[in-house]
């Protein structure tokens, strides 16, 4: 009698290990679950918010590795930033048209200082108006030619301000991406994340430009050469091209006398 109590005694223990170990089990599960719907309810939040800021993200990969994504581009296709950081030259064409600026971005300040000396060297300003409606003042407004000295070339930083409004729409991942070249050598690129733009803002951002390093011969030819050394301008917003500038640029002698 006593060895087959012991036995139901062991049998009940066991029984009783096995359904505490599926009660465990049973709150795992349900702990699980209510992490998920948190976790669900986080994002749900998330997406509402970029819903009523009258966007959404496309994608949430870093520049760096967009540009490691190699994508065919075909006549027809939106430009992106990778189509513009592979390009071979100075475009012949505008890659986009005035329609194109969705947002109603203006410029309307330019400003080049020397870093190291403090000196501005540049600025233009101009109206910002609220609707243009003639197409070749918009596409005179995409092409410009600068004057500056021989001393120019010789400046290892210079700061770039810009000023510019933005329409009724919301502006995200607006980004500018310029190439400049001396005839076909490309001679630097400049990349510069501007980001968010609220609608209806006015805004003021300063680029920072690094220099190339030229040798004698090219600074010599660039002088002699005026408007040989070109830019192509690209802005973006969500990785799509809308709008295009281009410049051309010129180093001669004696140009301080001339704007005099």
């Amino acid at each position: 009698m006593d060895s087959e109590g012991a036995r139901e005694d062991e049998r009940e223990c066991e029984m009783s290990s096995e359904r505490g170990e599926e009660s465990q089990e049973e709150r795992g599960e349900e702990n699980m679950d209510r992490e998920g719907n948190e976790e669900e309810g986080v994002v749900g939040e998330v997406r509402d918010m970029e819903e009523w800021n009258g966007f959404l993200l496309e994608g949430k990969a870093e520049k760096g590795q967009e540009e490691d994504l190699l994508v065919e581009w075909k006549p027809g296709d939106p430009v992106t930033p990778q189509h513009v950081l592979r390009l071979a030259g100075y475009t012949e064409h505008y890659l986009c048209s005035p329609e194109d600026n969705i947002y109603n971005i203006s410029f309307s300040r330019f400003k080049i200082r020397d870093l190291e000396g403090g000196s501005v060297i540049l600025d233009l300003k101009r109206l910002c108006p609220t609707e243009i409606e003639d197409v070749k003042e918009q596409e005179a407004a995409r092409f410009i030619q600068y004057h500056f000295t021989p001393a120019f070339l010789s400046l290892r930083e210079i700061g770039a301000t810009l000023e510019f409004t933005v329409g009724s729409k919301a502006v995200n991942r607006f980004r500018l991406i310029e190439r400049h070249y001396f005839r076909d050598m490309l001679l630097k690129t400049f990349d510069f994340e501007i980001g968010f733009c609220i609608p209806h803002s006015r805004n003021t951002c300063e680029h920072i430009y690094s220099l190339p390093d030229l040798d004698p011969h090219t600074i010599e030819e660039m002088i002699a050469h005026p408007f040989q050394t070109r830019s192509d301008s690209f802005y973006f917003a969500n990785n799509k091209l809308i709008m295009h500038h281009k410049a051309e640029y010129s180093f001669c002698k004696g140009m301080e006398a001339d704007a005099e």
